[in-house]
């Protein structure tokens, strides 16, 4: 049997439905790095062949994981892409398993280079998909892909299914079904309600800047706004653009929990770096990309999570 776990944006969807492709037939699970863990305790039996794409290795987790990694390994096939920054704690190319790992690629086209023998040429474009929508379109394989295709074709169905996703949040099981329709070769655009919801997601972005430009809050380096009625992801971007601020923070509260999305645009920020080292300080979870990343917490850690973050913005 084989598993396949996934983050559940367009680069992780692309590179869960170019793996499905490849093999044929398998179970699809969306997790993220907060998660991985305990989704592979309670899914995975030793024995099974699983496949793990996009998922970044959390720093509290990663030893478990290590561990974990050995005894699935033994018993079936791992494999783990990745393109996330590794862990302080361990080397990922130490990991046990198949390990594909490099931060130069999004995880669509290093999962698409692995299983390309197994795949038409045409599925090279679930590797633009996923490129596009993590904003790594550069790579001389992407380039040399694009060039395959009418760049306007390839952009739109591109936008379609990072739109389609956003507007799509917690729906796993309709995100299993654009895995699927992806993993037949289908373009995102023919599936109706994926390009319904990304439709309504472009013409909610007006709606999700004028709130921003309303109730957007400063701290020192960062910009911040909670809560948004829209992406996370976005509105990170809008509440740095918005307010100038080299940092833009905006988060989701769930109980007492706040989930949140971090962007900056300067070259000589690593938030991947500084959120890693503050996660260890408040026992939270954090890290990403230099220029994007994530952080899970208790909300009366917040204030001082902004704290530490102007800190080592301001000592950088």
């Amino acid at each position: 049997m084989y598993w396949i776990f996934a983050h559940g944006d367009g680069d992780g969807v692309s590179s869960a439905a170019i793996a499905l492709a490849a093999i044929g037939n398998g179970k699809v699970f969306f997790s993220h790095p907060s998660g991985l863990l305990e989704d592979l305790k309670d899914n995975v039996t030793p024995g099974d062949n699983v496949i793990i794409v996009d998922i970044a290795i959390n720093e509290r987790h990663a030893r478990e994981i290590f561990k974990l990694f050995e005894i699935l390994s033994r018993r079936g096939e791992l494999v783990y892409i990745d393109h996330h920054p590794e862990p302080i704690s361990i080397k990922i190319n130490e990991l046990p398993g198949v390990i594909i790992h490099s931060e130069d690629a999004c995880a669509s086209e290093l999962t698409y280079r692995y299983f390309e023998d197994k795949l038409p040429w045409e599925y090279n474009r679930l590797a633009i998909y996923g490129a596009i929508s993590d904003y790594m379109a550069d790579t001389d394989f992407i380039r040399k892909a694009i060039s395959m295709w009418d760049v306007r074709h390839i952009y739109f169905e591109a936008g379609v299914l990072a739109q389609g996703l956003e507007g799509s949040r917690k729906m796993y099981d309709f995100k299993r079904h654009v895995v699927e329709h992806l993993s037949k070769n289908r373009l995102p655009s023919a599936l109706s309600e994926l390009l319904i919801r990304a439709l309504i997601e472009s013409t909610n972005e007006d709606i999700l800047v004028e709130y921003i430009k309303k109730n957007v809050k400063t701290y020192g380096n960062i910009a911040y706004i909670l809560d948004p009625p829209g992406s996370i992801t976005r509105a990170a971007t809008y509440a740095r653009s918005i307010a100038k601020k080299p940092i833009g923070i905006a988060g989701q509260t769930k109980g007492n929990k706040i989930i949140m999305s971090l962007r900056t645009d300067r070259d000589d920020i690593d938030l991947n770096r500084i959120l890693r080292i503050i996660a260890k300080k408040l026992n939270i979870d954090g890290g990403g990309h230099r220029r994007a990343a994530g952080a899970r917490m208790n909300a009366n850690l917040f204030k001082e999570f902004l704290s530490l973050l102007d800190a080592n913005i301001r000592t950088n």
